[in-house]
């Protein structure tokens, strides 16, 4: 394989998986809402549990690539981030009804369940961003550029993943099967990168 078509193959990923990032965080109100209103409290524990993760998996991916500069490792993260994200359905009422009898319904119990929901998908998805980085890098020379085409993607697929998952796919389709749907294209995601790494 080619080195661009390498290159492409990790943008487009890196769009989808920017798509599909923000897209859960906005499905993730449509969960929590029926238990804890969709006030304030429910956007801001939904907001931090997703710079946590961010957080979180922007140190795990880069002291993963570091050890393990591979696009197959990371597409193992990302399938590990779809089979967290498939799960959500089934378990969240359980999830929900054990937050409400140890936190309450409150502000700790709103962000307790954010946290459970969106911390394993979401950190796992944000490994991407220093992985891409690494992968990507041929030289010192172009560092600037790559980081900023890395992030500028999956920036850009964030941003259409928040316009369409709540102007179109939350009024049209249901929860469910928008997570299962989400859950597949990263499952296919992760397949594509680790292709990419034994093409290359």
């Amino acid at each position: 394989m080619s080195d661009s078509k390498f290159r492409l193959g990790i943008y487009l990923t890196g769009f989808v998986l920017g798509f599909v990032l923000m897209g859960f965080e906005m499905l993730s109100s449509r969960f929590l809402n029926p238990y804890f209103g969709s006030g304030i409290f429910t956007w801001a524990a939904i907001i931090s549990v997703t710079l946590f993760a961010l957080m979180v998996g922007y140190f795990l991916g880069g002291r993963l690539v570091d050890r393990l500069p591979s696009a197959a490792v990371l597409g193992v993260l990302v399938i590990l981030a779809a089979i967290s994200m498939a799960v959500i359905p089934p378990l969240l009422e359980p999830m929900i009804l054990l937050v409400f009898d140890v936190f309450g319904d409150g502000p700790a119990g709103v962000t307790s369940a954010a946290f459970f929901m969106l911390i394993v998908p979401l950190t796992l998805i944000a490994c991407y961003s220093p992985f891409a980085v690494r992968l990507l890098l041929e030289n010192t020379e172009s560092s600037g550029q790559q980081t900023g085409a890395v992030y500028g993607i999956n920036t850009f697929g964030n941003i259409l993943g928040t316009l369409v998952t709540t102007f179109w796919f939350i009024p049209t389709v249901g929860s469910t099967l928008i997570t299962y749907c989400f859950a597949a294209v990263t499952v296919l995601c992760g397949l594509a990168l680790i292709w990419l790494e034994r093409a290359r």
